[in-house]
């Protein structure tokens, strides 16, 4: 049987890749609409980005299917923002069946993100400089357990009164971290949720209520933006549906990932990613 072109899934990610090679020009400096022909700069921030974001939604999707779980495509989310995206999701169609799929589902996409973000930000920071601060002021990123690692080991110890710029994809790298501690919060549905859930069973749903609560503590004295994202998080609710196996015990490797989803959260976490001087 011939199968169907999926059309919305290709034009999603054509235009996101649209987006963010236009946000990887502007990041340059570029004006697209009056240099069009230089778009092509923002190729190294463009390619990086989406090998990141596809690596973790594709693990996601052949995960599920090997657990039988019924799975779309990536839908690639473009967007007018200073990186061209909202990210991309996929959609289960289906019942994750058991806690051990949970896991593999849930840890897949994370730890396979973690992994390109790691090389595309050791990467991007050898092509990175060392610059004065500008005057008249501008946005921080904050740094992540695992981002300050490696810039520390690839760059040293940036002198007082200069910053670090860095390469686009090395900002790539970055954002993939961000996005990886997101995702990975244990709260509803999202992966992080879907390991929280195959180990804690009923008790996820005041897990979820607590890292919640703590985000709207930290929306009010680090960055507003989590006040937006505890919001979301209540609107998308904190409960997680049932698996139909949870009398099988997880074994040790499960349990192993388990583990390293949370380390990963923690290292790739940023309080405060972004700031304003």
């Amino acid at each position: 049987m011939r199968r169907k072109i999926p059309f919305i899934h290709v034009l999603l990610f054509v235009l996101t890749v649209i987006s963010t090679l236009v946000a990887g020009a502007v990041q340059k400096g570029i004006n697209p609409l009056k240099e069009p022909s230089r778009i092509y700069e923002g190729i190294p921030f463009s390619a990086a980005l989406i090998i990141i974001l596809l690596s973790h939604e594709l693990s996601h999707f052949f995960t599920s299917k090997k657990h039988h779980t019924e799975a779309t495509l990536p839908y690639f989310i473009p967007a007018p923002t200073l990186i061209g995206t909202f990210g991309a999701v996929i959609k289960m169609k289906s019942p994750i069946l058991s806690r051990r799929a949970l896991i593999d589902i849930g840890a897949s996409g994370p730890v396979m993100g973690f992994i390109f973000s790691i090389i595309a930000s050791v990467v991007g920071l050898l092509h990175s400089r060392v610059a004065a601060v500008p005057q008249g002021g501008g946005i921080v990123l904050g740094d992540s357990l695992i981002f300050y690692v490696l810039s520390k080991s690839v760059i040293g110890t940036v002198p007082a009164g200069r910053e670090l710029v860095l390469n686009p994809i090395a900002f790539a790298g970055w954002i993939g971290f961000f996005v990886t501690s997101l995702n990975l919060l244990p709260v509803g549905q999202l992966d992080g949720g879907h390991v929280a859930y195959a180990f804690l069973g009923p008790l996820h749903r005041f897990t979820s209520a607590l890292v919640v609560a703590v985000l709207a503590v930290l929306g009010l004295f680090f960055w507003k933006g989590w006040l937006i994202w505890a919001a979301l998080m209540l609107v998308l609710g904190l409960r997680h549906p049932p698996v139909y196996s949870w009398e099988r015990p997880l074994d040790r490797g499960r349990k192993y990932m388990g583990i390293l989803s949370l380390v990963i959260f923690i290292v790739t976490f940023t309080p405060m990613p972004f700031d304003v001087f």
